[in-house]
C-alpha cells in the first residue's frame, strides 16, 4: 500500500474514531486534522471536501457489508437462517464501528450535503432489497406462495428492526452494544414472519 493511500486509511480511522468519541459534537476538518497529526491543507491533498471523507466511510461500510451478505447467501440456504445471520452481521458490524453507524443513520450529516443523506439512504435500501429478496426466495422453496405486498412488508420490518437498533446505539452514545437480546427477539420475529420458533 502507498504512503498515500496509508494517509487516507489513517484520516478515516481517525474520522470514525473521532465521531464516535464526540457523539453528539460535530467535527470540523481542522479538530480532524489536528487529531491525524497534519494540516488541513494535507487532509485536502487526499479528500476533496469532508463530505467526500463522509462518503468514504459509507463506502467501506457496503463494501464491508455486501460482501458478508454474499458470503452469507452462499452458505445460508433457509431463508430464516439468512435473515438472522444478514441483521447480525449489521448488528456486529455497528458494534465495531459505531462512528460509521452516526454516518448511516444521518446524525452526523445534518447540516451536510442532502447527498450525503440520500447516499445514506441508498445503503439501507440496498439492506431492504436483500431482505425482499430472500423472502422471494423463500416462494420457490415452501408450499403456499407469499405475496409481493407481505414480501415487501416483511423486509421494511426487518430493516426496520435494523434502522431501531442502529438509531438508539446512536442515541444512548454507545453504551449498550445494538446486538443485546437479538437472539431472543429474532425467536419472536421469525415465529411471525415464518411462523416457527
Amino acid at each position: 500500500m502507498s504512503n498515500k493511500n496509508n494517509r487516507r486509511q489513517q484520516i478515516l480511522e481517525t474520522l470514525a474514531s473521532e465521531l464516535q468519541m464526540k457523539s453528539g459534537a460535530r467535527i470540523t476538518t481542522a479538530g480532524l486534522a489536528a487529531a491525524v497529526g497534519v494540516s488541513e491543507a494535507a487532509l485536502y491533498r487526499h479528500f476533496a471536501s469532508k463530505a467526500q471523507m463522509f462518503e468514504a466511510l459509507i463506502e467501506f461500510a457496503e463494501d464491508a457489508i455486501f460482501n458478508l451478505f454474499a458470503q452469507i447467501i452462499r452458505v445460508e440456504k433457509k431463508p430464516e437462517d439468512r435473515c438472522y445471520q444478514l441483521i447480525s452481521v449489521l448488528l456486529r458490524f455497528a458494534e465495531r464501528n459505531p462512528g460509521i453507524v452516526r454516518v448511516l443513520v444521518g446524525d452526523i450529516l445534518v447540516g451536510e450535503d442532502e447527498r450525503l443523506r440520500m447516499r445514506a439512504t441508498r445503503f439501507f435500501d440496498r439492506i431492504e432489497t436483500q431482505f425482499k429478496q430472500v423472502l422471494r426466495e423463500r416462494n420457490l422453496t415452501e408450499v403456499g406462495e407469499v405475496g409481493q405486498e407481505e414480501i415487501a412488508n416483511g423486509a421494511q420490518l426487518l430493516l426496520s428492526v435494523v434502522l431501531g437498533r442502529f438509531g438508539r446505539f446512536v442515541g444512548d452514545n454507545f453504551k449498550q452494544s445494538p446486538a443485546v437480546n437479538w437472539t431472543p427477539q429474532w425467536e419472536m420475529l421469525n415465529k411471525g414472519l415464518f411462523g416457527q420458533s
